[in-house]
Parts: C-alpha cells; sequence; structure tokens
C-alpha cells in the first residue's frame, strides 16, 4: 500500500567521502544557502488567522488510524480532530528531538576550530532549530491541545542516549528525526484540504531541514570512513535503538485519550496497521538505503533495525 503523495527526493543519496578542504567547501555552500532561505516563522506566519472550517490538521492518510476499521467508523469532525492532536503530537515530540539535536551538535563543535565554516554552520543549524522549536511550541498552543510528551521511560532513554552517542551516531540520530518528519512534511505543505497555518509552518521547516539533511548525511559519511571498529559497532546499535525510540514517540497514545477513544485500543490498532507500517517504512525508505549503504545495518543490530518498523 503506498501513499498516494508526490514527495521529493532528498539529496544526495550517494555516499561522499570528504577531505577537510571539500568539508569546509561544503559548509561554505550551506552558509550561503542558510543567509539567502531562512526565516522567521515569528514575523512571517499569520498566528492569529482562524482555523477553516472542514479543513485537516494534518493528512489523513498519514494519520495513524487511517485505514483501520475504527477510523471507518469515525465521524469526519472525529477524523479532524484526531488530525488536530496528532499534529500536535508531531510537533510535540519534533522539539524533543530538536533539542537533543543542539545538544548533540554542540558536542560535535566543542573539540573542532570555531573560525572553520564546519563549526560556523553547525552553529548556524543550531539557531535555525532553535526558531523550529519556538515554532512548533507556538503551534500546540495555537491547536489548543495538551502538549504530548514522551513516556518517561523514552524520555530517560533519550537522555543515555545522547550522552553515550557516538560521533556517527549523533549524525544517524539526527537523519532518523530529520527525514522521516521531512518525508511527511514534503506531503503536508502541498496539500490544500490542510489547515494553511500547518503547511504554512511545515513549508518553513522543509526548507530548512532539507540544509542540515545534506549536513549530516555529507558528515555521517566522512565519519564512516574512519571509524574504528569499536565505533562503527556501538554506532550499528545505538542508532538501532534510537529508531525504536523515534518510531514510537511519533504519536503519543494520549492523543486517542483526547478525542474520546480508547488509548490501549486505538494504539494497538495503529501498532499493527498495515497502512500505518508502510507509511512509516516509506517515510524512513531513502535513509535506510543510504544507511545499508554505509553499512550501518549489519550484524546483531539489525533486528533492532526491523523492529523499529523504519526497516522494510
Amino acid at each position: 500500500m503506498t501513499v498516494g503523495l508526490p514527495v521529493t527526493p532528498i539529496q544526495p543519496e550517494a555516499t561522499l567521502t570528504f577531505t577537510t578542504r571539500e568539508r569546509e567547501q561544503a559548509a561554505t555552500r550551506l552558509l550561503e544557502a542558510s543567509a539567502k532561505h531562512s526565516h522567521d516563522p515569528e514575523t512571517e506566519l499569520d498566528w492569529e488567522a482562524p482555523f477553516e472550517e472542514g479543513k485537516y490538521f494534518w493528512p489523513p492518510e498519514l494519520c495513524s488510524l487511517y485505514g483501520t476499521q475504527l477510523w471507518k467508523h469515525m465521524s469526519e469532525e472525529q477524523r479532524i480532530e484526531l488530525s488536530r492532536h496528532e499534529s500536535a503530537s508531531l510537533a510535540s515530540i519534533g522539539i524533543w528531538f530538536e533539542i537533543i539535536l543542539m545538544q548533540l551538535l554542540l558536542r560535535h563543535a566543542y573539540d573542532l576550530d570555531p573560525t572553520s565554516a564546519h563549526v560556523r554552520y553547525a552553529l548556524t543549524e543550531i539557531a535555525e532549530e532553535c526558531r523550529h522549536s519556538k515554532m512548533f511550541a507556538r503551534l500546540v498552543t495555537r491547536l489548543g491541545t495538551p502538549v504530548y510528551r514522551p513516556t518517561r521511560p523514552d524520555h530517560n532513554l533519550g537522555r543515555i542516549l545522547k550522552a553515550v552517542s557516538t560521533t556517527p551516531g549523533s549524525f544517524t540520530g539526527t537523519l532518523l528525526a530529520e527525514e522521516i518528519l521531512d518525508w511527511m512534511q514534503r506531503l503536508t505543505f502541498p496539500d490544500e484540504r490542510i489547515q494553511p497555518l500547518t503547511r504554512d509552518v511545515t513549508r518553513i521547516h522543509v526548507v530548512e531541514e532539507s540544509r542540515h539533511i545534506r549536513f549530516a548525511r555529507e558528515e555521517l559519511a566522512r565519519q564512516m570512513t574512519t571509524a574504528p571498529r569499536w565505533q562503527t559497532a556501538l554506532t550499528r546499535a545505538s542508532s538501532a535503538e534510537a529508531a525504536r525510540v523515534i518510531s514510537r514517540s511519533l504519536i503519543s497514545p494520549q492523543v486517542y485519550a483526547s478525542v474520546g477513544l480508547d488509548p490501549a485500543y486505538a494504539a494497538g490498532l495503529a501498532r499493527t496497521s498495515p497502512h500505518r507500517r508502510d507509511v512509516l517504512r516509506q517515510s524512513a525508505a531513502k535513509l535506510m538505503d543510504f544507511l545499508e549503504e554505509l553499512g550501518m545495518l549489519r550484524g546483531p543490530a539489525r533486528r533492532l533495525w526491523q523492529s523499529s518498523g523504519l526497516l522494510g
């Protein structure tokens, strides 16, 4: 089953190896693109505009219950309300992802030359992620929903993963969080069935995250060419566990309670839904191909990757 909406592929697709000079040149190009194509959500978005009657807050095909028997018995109003809460869950969890990402980028920059273009771009990305987190927080407020957080075990596991992450593991985790959401958002911002505010938020995020994804892909490819064997093995395992945490945290079970559904029952339906499984696999398909090419999916960790639902 395939979600029938177009998606623009993320580049680059191939493994890249960089010398220091090439690394600096790549960072310089990203700095120039950031200077030309950065956005200020505080001033560019109409936060006070009323929501439009009958429009979804997230594409229905991307809602977790789409295609289940429960979805078929829900009214259109219930489906739209669920999309509102799922949009808020993704924004709330997105803030959690981005706070972790910012810490990982700062750790990466800690031992590097602060005058290099590479570190300057890392700091630029952190500044953009700060704006994204504020944008998502304001979106949740505007949606009028609870702040949906990861479970306490996953929140603490995130603390451990970011503390023990290797450098290539940090960039793998970055790609896991960014590429899955990016795929979904690329389906959202051109969709006229969706509320204008949601479309505008996802449009800004897609434009700026495309640079972050390229930076992480190129750096991960560079790191994996020099990582010692022990670091590669640890990266495979920690990244696979990060994938499990990320995939199960996207939609909080509490969204179902918020719209009057039994959270355990609805979460079970979503977890076993063939359509939902296909959406998750599609969202990570290009990333899985890239990680396979880098040798990240080999060995005992492959079972963890498969249990995340992201690897076909």
